[in-house]
């Protein structure tokens, strides 16, 4: 088997949730990794969380999790296919960022992220060689750290696990590039009081197939944003999570995609408020263009019993800019503690609002460019509150990439 090159330059309810949970033995060399730990229970209602790919079933299209799904390019992963592929990991770290190539022996692998899903779980059982960010203690990055993953062909796993330390400040890019199918994790650990802004960028060939798990865990006082751009790729499912760790942690969830003909995005998030006094905010946005060009927004928030004075907000926009696209957008919403300072979500899909065209075109603005000037206003604020200056120029020159091809 190949290993990666590491190289270093709504619906609401107010009742609990039934939880299955699998717990590995002792001589269970998938968990966390053969320490005999259980796998944490994943809250959502009769989710199974294990290390062993055998609990969950080979999908058939007509479960939940998977029913907006085409699972034909995805077999490889889910059967478990051997990594005949290659992918390359490039490293360009901050000054004050540590890396290093994990094993299954370190404890911190699977330590935040227990695989919900079948996908996730082949991944996590099937990856011969992961990479470790580390951020100590009061250390704060003086810039981002870039992650490069390099599809090379065939099929391949991943791991990536990233961890700051209490009252440290980092910026981590993850950025997806080439052709692969591609099955990969990745964990964050943030420490108390301290900042972690991870953007993980799906920029592949049109060809690629890739599917994994995002799981972060967000101490007291913490705070975490992730932004989850996805532009290529044939076939794109991502399952972002965040859990908290104490009190006071500040969770933000950004998302920006651009559908093409022929081209299925899925992001299925999971927010988990279990201590009280926690803030989340998830804003994702995506515009599609072309026939059978398909979208799907899944966003699950739980509210604990225990989570008293939590303040939490979904929102998803579609934007379709041709006939022969779908988006489909399923916000759901959980709470079992009427002692809350906010909660509630929105989703909308649509198409160009005709008086804005017409305004721009009455004053002399080309039909095309006026089009090209709405989407980048219907993202400009995802852009801008990324946060990542280096980003923006390539994100902006992507998108109006993208428009290009309308009419095509």
């Amino acid at each position: 088997m190949s290993e990666p090159v590491l190289t270093t330059p709504a619906r609401t309810s107010g009742t609990a949730a039934a939880v299955s949970v699998h717990e590995p033995g002792a001589t269970d060399q998938l968990a966390g990794p053969g320490t005999g730990r259980a796998a944490p229970p994943d809250a959502r209602t009769a989710r199974t969380a294990s290390y062993d790919p055998a609990d969950f079933p080979l999908p058939g299209g007509r479960e939940e999790e998977w029913r907006f799904t085409p699972l034909g390019p995805l077999r490889p992963l889910l059967a478990g296919a051997p990594a005949e592929g290659k992918v390359v990991v490039e490293v360009d770290p901050a000054p004050e960022v540590t890396v290093a190539a994990i094993d299954r022996g370190d404890p911190r692998l699977g330590s935040v992220l227990t695989p919900a899903d079948r996908l996730s779980a082949v991944a996590f059982a099937s990856f011969d060689g992961g990479t470790m960010l580390s951020i100590p203690p009061g250390a704060v990055a003086s810039r981002p750290s870039w992650v490069t993953v390099r599809g090379e062909g065939g099929t391949a796993y991943g791991h990536l696990v990233v961890d700051v330390g209490a009252q440290a400040e980092a910026v981590i890019v993850l950025d997806h590039v080439g052709s692969a199918t591609f099955g990969a994790n990745a964990e964050f650990r943030i420490g108390d009081g301290a900042s972690l802004t991870v953007v993980s960028l799906q920029d592949w060939e049109a060809d690629a197939v890739h599917g994994g798990a995002h799981a972060a865990l967000v101490g007291r006082d913490a705070r975490f944003r992730s932004a989850v751009v996805t532009l290529g790729g044939h076939l794109v499912r991502l399952t972002p999570t965040v859990r908290f760790a104490g009190p006071g942690g500040d969770a933000e969830l950004l998302g920006l995609y651009f559908a093409d003909a022929g081209q299925y995005l899925e992001h299925r998030l999971f927010v988990d408020h279990g201590p009280a006094h926690c803030r989340s905010r998830v804003t994702y946005k995506g515009a599609l263009q072309g026939h059978d060009a398909h979208t799907v927004w899944v966003g699950d928030v739980l509210i604990g019993a225990d989570a008293n004075g939590t303040d939490t907000y979904e929102l998803n926009r579609n934007l379709l800019l041709t006939d022969g696209a779908r988006a489909d957008s399923v916000p759901n919403l959980e709470i079992e503690t009427g002692e809350i300072t906010g909660a509630g979500h929105a989703s909308a899909t649509g198409r160009f609002d005709d008086e804005q065209l017409f305004y721009l075109q009455a004053r002399g603005i080309p039909p095309d460019l006026a089009r090209r000037l709405v989407v980048r206003g219907f993202f400009a604020d995802v852009i801008n509150r990324i946060g990542v200056p280096e980003l923006t120029d390539r994100l902006v020159g992507a998108i109006d990439a993208e428009l290009e091809r309308v009419g095509r």
